[in-house]
């Protein structure tokens, strides 16, 4: 047998200045991101009950700018400095820029002229946030969002080149820690400690009607991080930090994503003896003439666009989140409707943090190793795993099993069952995510986000009529809560490494920017359609007995519908729940889509050679 050929794919020392240096600026980037996404909805709902899921679903808007990016990405990829650097010419004014508007939006806030009435109580103030503009906070917080995505585009970007060959399987690392904390700390930390009950039953003796961190307090706390940071790229920095290093080691130059020509001559990474070889090259293509010309990007990018590769990957993009949006979007929010304590709910999400960083380094470890795919010049199709399980291994039986003199000497009885056991387990496997590559992180992720999405509607179906929360109960949330934070995490990594795997570097930050944004986008578009679903499939009883009305209606705007400003004794009971229709309507359509479509598709994606995912631009003579 031959023995198996070792691989590092150990994150190089002369790597970690920068690694931690793409972990913080994808820190930074998740600050607004946890706002938008997950902050502001919760304070919607769960300072103002009466919110409508339709009104959440519009305020969803603000995120569409992180789906949008693709737009205007060409541009940032072609218009930059040549001394300052190609993305720090947009990394430096962009956060700064955010770390500004971060500062003046908290002061807005606190002084009552944006989202009036959020942080009243910090001010001895009545807090009361019901009339509050929806679309002024989608205009404000959309303009955050749409900052973040320019930085995201450069950050992806960077991340191509900022680190060596060795290590550039990490960036995907850095994105997921990165975008964690920073998405932890603005959503599930600050609504922990905004919570006036938390603070009070865990850190105060004597209750107060206030938490420790405002809203406006946070924002403007945030704004400093960005101005810092800021601050320590323009200063600290440079754009190619490794050619310092490698000059000094003697290398000429160093390596980023792969690029592949047709020539008939032998290559560093190897020659197989044909007349049209496919060679890898490692190159680097910034100070190119051409990526500074916008019309030479936006026709490279509509070749991309044109690549059949790239068209079944955006469908595949674009319905594969529709499973999971009702869970993800309404599902703590049910929780806090029914009753479930805010301080509970932020325990809850709290545990999800040190999980989530854990989760997050240790899948992106999974996604980076070979057998998944982690170096492209390893293997073509990306099926590492599977080529040198055919090459290490001569002798194999019928169930892959090695057939080794040695287990003669076994109990036949057992090497049946041990046979068995083990042709089940990969018939089990094959039928769930099929061949093992690249996206099989991705696939299996899926299939736990449906089961996350089911686990969902039962633990709003459990919620305690008396809202007493037993601790049975509470860890079945939290259980919920991780099973679906992980899942959700598998797939994010998995995608990651796909993306940054065919990426090509010509693009630069564009390609990425393009894959990005369409996975982006496929979790941003159904968002507003599903909420709207679960208030239109809603059905409530409206008892009006001072006028002797007794009547049913759709939706669950409650005061305007029901009257009850008009007639205090109305009494309104939900007869159908739109949440269980449209959570039970979202998971029968993942598992029609999985089994019937993105399976079949993710193995045909991952089998691709890198150079199916060029355009012509990219072929050299």
């Amino acid at each position: 047998m031959k023995p198996k050929k070792q691989v590092n794919n150990k994150l190089a020392r002369h790597d970690l200045p920068q690694f931690f240096l793409l972990v913080a600026l994808y820190f930074v980037q998740g600050i607004p991101v946890g706002l938008a996404f997950g902050t502001v909805p919760f304070l919607l709902k769960s300072m103002a009950k009466d919110t409508s899921f339709a009104s959440l679903g519009l305020f969803s808007m603000a995120t569409y700018p992180y789906s949008l990016k693709i737009l205007w990405s060409p541009i940032i990829d072609s218009c930059y400095n040549r001394r300052i650097g190609r993305r720090r010419s947009w990394i430096i004014p962009i956060q700064l820029v955010s770390g500004i508007i971060l500062i003046l939006l908290g002061w807005a806030i606190s002084k009552n002229h944006i989202f009036k009435g959020v942080d009243n109580a910090f001010h001895g103030l009545p807090t009361d946030i019901s009339n509050t503009n929806i679309m002024s906070l989608v205009w404000c917080f959309g303009l955050l969002v749409f900052l973040c995505a320019t930085q995201d585009i450069c950050v992806d970007g960077w991340a191509l080149t900022i680190l060596s060959k060795q290590s550039l399987s990490y960036a995907s690392t850095a994105q997921t820690v990165g975008l964690n904390i920073g998405y932890f700390l603005s959503f599930t930390v600050f609504i922990s400690l905004n919570s006036s009950d938390f603070i009070n039953k865990y850190f105060r003796t004597s209750p107060k009607p206030y938490g420790l961190i405002s809203l406006g307090g946070y924002m403007k706390f945030a704004g400093f991080i960005y101005i810092i940071l800021t601050l320590y790229v323009g200063f600290c920095t440079s754009e190619h930090p490794l050619r310092k290093h490698l000059s000094f080691k003697g290398a000429s130059g160093y390596s980023v994503l792969p690029r592949h020509k047709n020539h008939n001559v032998k290559s560093q990474e190897g020659y197989d003896g044909s007349t049209n070889t496919l060679v890898v090259a490692y190159q680097y293509e910034e100070d190119d003439e051409r990526t500074q010309n916008i019309s030479y990007i936006y026709k490279c990018f509509l070749k991309v666009l044109g690549l059949k590769p790239i068209q079944l990957l955006a469908l595949v993009h674009l319905v594969s989140k529709i499973a999971f949006q009702c869970n993800e979007g309404a599902t703590n929010l049910k929780l806090l409707e029914r009753g479930f304590k805010r301080e509970n709910l932020a325990v809850t999400v709290l545990i999800d943090v040190p999980f989530e960083i854990i989760f997050g380094y240790y899948v992106a470890k999974w996604s980076s190793d070979n057998k998944h795919g982690g170096s492209p010049s390893n293997n073509e199709s990306g099926n590492v795993y599977i080529n040198a399980q055919n090459s290490n291994y001569k002798n194999k039986d019928g169930n892959g099993n090695e057939d080794d003199d040695e287990d003669d000497d076994d109990n036949p009885h057992e090497k049946m069952l041990r046979i068995r056991n083990n042709s089940i387990l990969k018939r089990i496997n094959s039928f769930l995510v099929g061949d093992a590559g690249i996206l099989t992180p991705w696939l299996y992720g899926f299939l736990g986000r449906l089961v996350a999405a089911a686990l969902g509607s039962y633990v709003v179906y459990k919620f305690p009529r008396d809202k007493e929360i037993s601790i049975w109960f509470f860890i079945l949330v939290i259980v919920q809560h991780l099973l679906g934070s992980f899942m959700n995490t598998v797939q994010f990594v998995g995608i990651s490494s796909f993306h940054t795997r065919i990426a090509d570097p010509v693009l630069g930050g564009t390609y990425m920017t393009l894959l990005n944004t369409l996975s982006n986008f496929g979790g941003t578009w159904p968002r507003i359609i599903v909420m709207w679903m679960i208030s239109y499939f809603t059905v409530s009883r409206c008892e009006m007995p001072s006028m002797g009305q007794d009547y049913l209606f759709h939706g669950s705007e409650k005061n305007q519908k029901c009257g009850i400003e008009l007639d205090p004794s109305s009494k309104v009971t939900i007869v159908r729940d739109g949440y269980y229709v449209v959570n039970k309507l979202c998971i029968l359509l993942g598992l029609l889509l999985y089994f019937g479509f993105l399976k079949r598709q993710a193995q045909s994606l991952q089998r691709l050679p890198i150079s199916a995912w060029r355009c012509a631009h990219d072929q050299r003579g």
